[in-house]
C-alpha cells in the first residue's frame, strides 16, 4: 500500500512528530519536540530480533505484526483518540521501514494525514553530523579564556541576559569541565543527545553576530566536542579574563557548595588525580578536607593543579591567546559581570 513520505526540510509542515522506535532507542536520541509511541517496547524488540535470527523471518514477522497492533492500538485509545481530523503526524522510525510504515497506514486509514520521515532517524543524525561539521566554520567565535574561578560560565550567564549571543557547551553537557566538575544528581546527556541539543543551538545563532563561547578541552566530562567545533575555537579571536586569586577562591567556594556540604564526593573527585599527583600530595589535600579547611585546599588546588594545566594547555591550543582582550572585572559577582557583558560587542 502507498503512503505518503516527507523529508526533513518540512519538519514544519506537521502538527505532531512521533517517534515509534523502543523507548531505549528514543532516550538516546530523538527528533527535537518529538514524541516517543513505540510500536515495539525494548524488551519486545529483543524477543522479534532473536526470533528472527534463531528461527526465522517469518515466525518473527508474524509476532512483531501482533505486538505491533496490540501497541499501535493502545496509542490510538491512550494518546491520540482526541486528534481531530486535519491533525497531521510526521511519523519515523529508525531508518523509515517496518515500525514506521504500520503506523502511518493504520492512521492514513482512520483519515489522518500521516506521513513517514523519509529515511526516518538515521538520516537524521546523518543530517546533525552534517551540520555540524559545517556550521561552526560560519560563526564569529568569541572565545572566553581565563583559568578555574575565572567566572567564565557566569560571564556566559551574564552575556546572555545582556542579549548577545551564547554558546554555552557546559550548560548543554550538563558539566562543569574539569576533574571537579560533575554536578551532583545530575546525569550527562547521551552523546547522540548533546549533538542534537548543540545543533539546534548552533541553528538558532546569526552569524552576523559574535557568539561568545568557554574555552575548553576536547571533553566536557564524557562529552566529545564536534571536531570542527574544537578547531573553529582555537582559531578564533579570545577574551582573557584576569581575575584576583582570593577572588577565585570565594567564587570557588560559592559556586561549588555541594562539595563543602557533602565532603565525601570532594575526597571521591580528588581521586581521580592520583595519575598527575603523588600519594603524599592526596593525603595532604583529604587532611584539608576532613579538618574543613576549604579555602586553604582551593588555594593550593589552583596553585599546584589548575593553574598550571591551564597554561599548558590553552597556549598550545588557542593560536590567538596571545592578542586576547583582557576583561579583568573587580569581582564576579552579577552586577560586575553585568557591567562588563554589557559593553562587550554584539
Amino acid at each position: 500500500m502507498h503512503f505518503k513520505v516527507a523529508t526533513l526540510a518540512q519538519l514544519a509542515q506537521f502538527d505532531e512528530i512521533i517517534d515509534v522506535r523502543s523507548p531505549g532507542e528514543f532516550a538516546e536520541d530523538h527528533l527535537p519536540g518529538a514524541i516517543n509511541c513505540p510500536v515495539l517496547d525494548d524488551a519486545e524488540r529483543i524477543q522479534v530480533g532473536t526470533l528472527y535470527k534463531q528461527v526465522s523471518p517469518f515466525e518473527a514477522r508474524k509476532l512483531g505484526a501482533a505486538l505491533v497492533a496490540q501497541n499501535i492500538a493502545r496509542h490510538l485509545q491512550q494518546q491520540f483518540h482526541d486528534r481531530p481530523k486535519h491533525w497531521k503526524p510526521l511519523i519515523y522510525c529508525w531508518r523509515g521501514g517496518q515500525r514506521s510504515a504500520s503506523m502511518v497506514i493504520i492512521f492514513s486509514q482512520i483519515g489522518w494525514a500521516a506521513h513517514q520521515l523519509d529515511g526516518g532517524y538515521k538520516q537524521y543524525r546523518l543530517q546533525v553530523l552534517a551540520d555540524l561539521a559545517s556550521l561552526p566554520a560560519q560563526l564569529d567565535l568569541q572565545v572566553i579564556c581565563g583559568p578555574t574561578g575565572s567566572g567564565k560560565s557566569r560571564l556566559l550567564d551574564a552575556l546572555h541576559r545582556a542579549g548577545k549571543q551564547v554558546l554555552d557547551l557546559e550548560g548543554l553537557a550538563r558539566h562543569r569541565g574539569s576533574v571537579l566538575g560533575k554536578l551532583p544528581d545530575q546525569a550527562q546527556p547521551t552523546q547522540k543527545w548533546f549533538d542534537t541539543q548543540l545543533h539546534q543551538a548552533m541553528l538558532r545563532l546569526d552569524p552576523a553576530r559574535p557568539v561568545y563561547i568557554e574555552a575548553e578541552s576536547r571533553k566536557i566530562g564524557q562529552i566529545t566536542l564536534p571536531d570542527s567545533l574544537f578547531a573553529r575555537m582555537h582559531d578564533s579571536d579570545c577574551l582573557q579574563l584576569q581575575v584576583a586569586r582570593p577572588e577565585r577562591v570565594r567564587f570557588l567556594l560559592e559556586d561549588y557548595p555541594f562539595y563543602v556540604s557533602e565532603p565525601e564526593r570532594l575526597e571521591t573527585q580528588l581521586g581521580f588525580l592520583k595519575a598527575v599527583h603523588s600519594r603524599e600530595q592526596l593525603q595532604q589535600w583529604q587532611a584539608m578536607i576532613s579538618h574543613g579547611d576549604y579555602a586553604a585546599l582551593v588555594e593550593q588546588l589552583l596553585e599546584q593543579h589548575y593553574d598550571p594545566l591551564y597554561t599548558r594547555s590553552m597556549h598550545r591550543h588557542y593560536h590567538r591567546l596571545q592578542q586576547a582582550v583582557l576583561l579583568k572585572p573587580d569581582s564576579l559577582q552579577a552586577d560586575a559581570l553585568d557591567a562588563l557583558a554589557a559593553r562587550l560587542p554584539g
